[in-house]
């Protein structure tokens, strides 16, 4: 899976997942692309930064070092003796990317480490494209962005609160 920022011709920003760029290019050729805001068809990708997360700093985050807390802490409601309270957006953003993430881990192979490699390999034709998803270094992440090689993180989730 792919997630692209996409901007339409007036200007809207926005975010979509596909199953691959030529999925999305498929998609934009005959016009199933539509800005949610204006629902224009003349839709582009904008240049987008992508945060790679390893597994030995996502090991160091969760044992080390507290979250940092979201805009919408700030706002949140607290009983005395109560955990604070997550406000409706927030709880149905965080369901909406534990589905995204369960599906991509459930649809796609872990190819783990290995996952600049075969990417790579993907991406020059030398193997069959798949779903897949892994880790790379932000170093590698980078070399595969500088080769043409599209990524996207999959999305780092905070711990159940529920």
């Amino acid at each position: 899976m792919i997630r692209y920022t996409l901007r339409c011709d007036r200007g809207h920003s926005f975010e979509s997942w596909f199953q691959s760029s030529a999925a999305y290019e498929s998609q934009e050729k005959r016009k199933l692309v539509n800005c949610p805001s204006c629902g224009s068809a003349k839709v582009e990708r904008a240049i987008m930064a992508p945060q790679i997360v390893s597994k030995k700093s996502r090991e160091s985050q969760s044992s080390d070092v507290p979250a940092p807390a979201s805009p919408a802490a700030a706002t949140d409601v607290t009983a005395p003796g109560s955990t604070p309270l997550l406000m409706a957006q927030e709880r149905e953003l965080r369901a909406k990317l534990k589905e995204l993430r369960d599906h991509i881990v459930k649809n796609a192979d872990n190819v783990g480490e290995r996952f600049p490699n075969e990417a790579r390999k993907m991406h020059y034709g030398d193997i069959e494209h798949r779903p897949i998803y892994g880790e790379a270094s932000p170093e590698e992440a980078r070399s595969l962005i500088d080769e043409g090689v599209e990524v996207s993180p999959l999305p780092v989730l905070p711990d159940d609160r529920n």
